[in-house]
């Protein structure tokens, strides 16, 4: 999963690379082995981020027990990091130095092969931040209106723990109570998903549906004999998704600890997709095994749940009944799309505008969590629920930061499947671009369009 991130820390010594490695694996250790105190029960202190803390942020409405698990997971795995990571900025920009970088923060971006990849980023948000806005105000309202003022400001900051996640970085979570036209249907089946008795593995099944009815490839045997689909009992272990390329042609797995809802199987579909790219390279030389660039990789699997979450194609495998088209019910579909896919894009960036600027010496330990709220508050409009300092180090919270895995890909990939979408709802002519109005861009499902298969490949 990370040969390209490791040809670069080759040229470190010995003793250094396996500092740099050993650093790593001890921040996911600690990460993965994270347990927080219940809110209402002091005594069940064996409360783990999956499933337990996420599916709290997304069930509760009580701001103080949200507040609780929002401070809590912070304290029991950003905070005790906090000592490791100027250590591995230290190694990791000692290899990309070594590799000819001025720092890892240049190798990074390296796969985007453009020297001004940092400002096209900048450039490409403050086109979108006006639509952000919009969102981002309307949200605050109704947060208000529920919460009350003295929870949540008129005109400042969003509390973090309202969110419905962890880290804010999507708020489809809290679509339930903040749509534009309540009681009209939302395509959510997470309900249906239980009732009908799917499980982690006919979830990744009915993805597999999806990709072999455009023409794509089924998964191999050994995918579903060494694959883990679900949270294994009495393990501790991080649960954040990920696909697998072991570079031998035939061995590809997906590490998952799947939920029966509509979130995971819309990661399903993300995961398989990564897995469908491996397939299509499989037979190349190893230095040729990778995407275009990473944001490449990540649209594959998404702009598959572009079609996937319309309401048409649930309706078609039978998760949902009735396919309302009415002008109200598809305005709430795109206002949850837009909960998931616009607020997005300002944590991805973010979160690496930081990275870049730790790695380039802009930001020192003394200030890492100074400068991570001040980029929280500049870019997603967002505040902490208590006060922060220097003691705590939020932004070792979120998988990503304490594990070497870069994230401005996510940003790239959520610009370009809708590029890939448009294309390939063009080819299946389930969206004209003469036409726009004849069939919204929104509404097209490109299942079973073997056309739109052979494009993607």
């Amino acid at each position: 999963m990370k040969i390209w991130q490791k040809s670069c820390k080759y040229p470190l010594k010995r003793h250094s690379y396996k500092e740099l490695e050993t650093t790593i694996s001890q921040m996911e250790n600690i990460y993965s082995t994270a347990k927080i105190c219940d809110y209402k029960n002091k005594n069940k202190c064996d409360l783990a981020l999956e499933p337990e803390i996420t599916e709290t942020l997304i069930r509760s409405r009580d701001p103080e027990e949200l507040k609780h698990v929002w401070v809590e997971w912070r304290r029991a795995s950003g905070e005790k990091v906090k000592s490791l990571y100027p250590k591995y900025v230290e190694l990791a920009n000692t290899a990309a130095r070594l590799n000819n970088f001025s720092d890892y923060a240049a190798y990074w971006m390296k796969d985007y092969e453009a020297d001004d990849f940092a400002d096209q980023i900048e450039t490409q948000w403050q086109k979108l931040k006006p639509l952000y806005l919009q969102l981002h105000a309307y949200v605050r309202r109704e947060l208000r209106k529920k919460y009350g003022e003295d929870v949540v400001s008129k005109d400042g900051p969003i509390p973090a723990h309202l969110l419905g996640n962890a880290w804010a970085q999507t708020w489809s979570n809290i679509a339930d109570f903040t749509v534009p036209f309540p009681g009209k249907q939302l395509p959510d089946v997470s309900v249906t998903l239980v009732e009908q008795g799917y499980n982690a593995t006919s979830m990744f099944r009915l993805a597999e549906n999806f990709f072999t009815s455009i023409n794509l490839t089924a998964m191999p045997d050994t995918f579903w004999e060494r694959s883990i689909l679900t949270k294994q009992e009495g393990v501790d272990m991080i649960c954040h998704a990920s696909a697998w390329d072991f570079y031998d042609g035939k061995d590809f797995r997906i590490k998952q600890c799947t939920r029966v809802n509509m979130e995971d199987l819309l990661t399903a579909h993300h995961e398989m997709g990564h897995i469908e790219y491996y397939l299509q390279y499989k037979d190349q030389p190893t230095v040729f095994k990778e995407g275009a660039n990473p944001g490449f990789h990540e649209a594959v699997g998404d702009v598959i749940s572009l079609s996937v979450s319309t309401p048409s194609h649930l309706k078609k495998i039978g998760l949902l009944k009735d396919d309302s088209t009415d002008h109200e019910a598809l305005l709430n579909h795109l206002y949850e799309k837009g909960l998931d896919k616009i607020v997005f894009l300002p944590f991805a960036y973010m979160m690496d505008r930081w990275r870049w600027n730790v790695f380039q010496g802009k930001v020192t330990p003394d200030n890492y969590n100074c400068n991570w709220w001040t980029l929280a508050e500049e870019y997603q409009g967002i505040e902490p629920p208590v006060d922060r300092s220097e003691e705590d180090f939020d932004p070792g919270a979120k998988y990503h930061i304490i594990a070497d895995v870069e994230y401005i890909r996510y940003y790239v990939s959520f610009v370009i499947q809708f590029q890939f979408h448009k294309a390939l709802c063009t080819e299946a002519k389930e969206y004209d671009p003469k036409n726009p109005n004849a069939k919204l861009l929104s509404q097209c499902d490109i299942y079973n369009n073997k056309d739109a298969g052979n494009l993607l490949k």
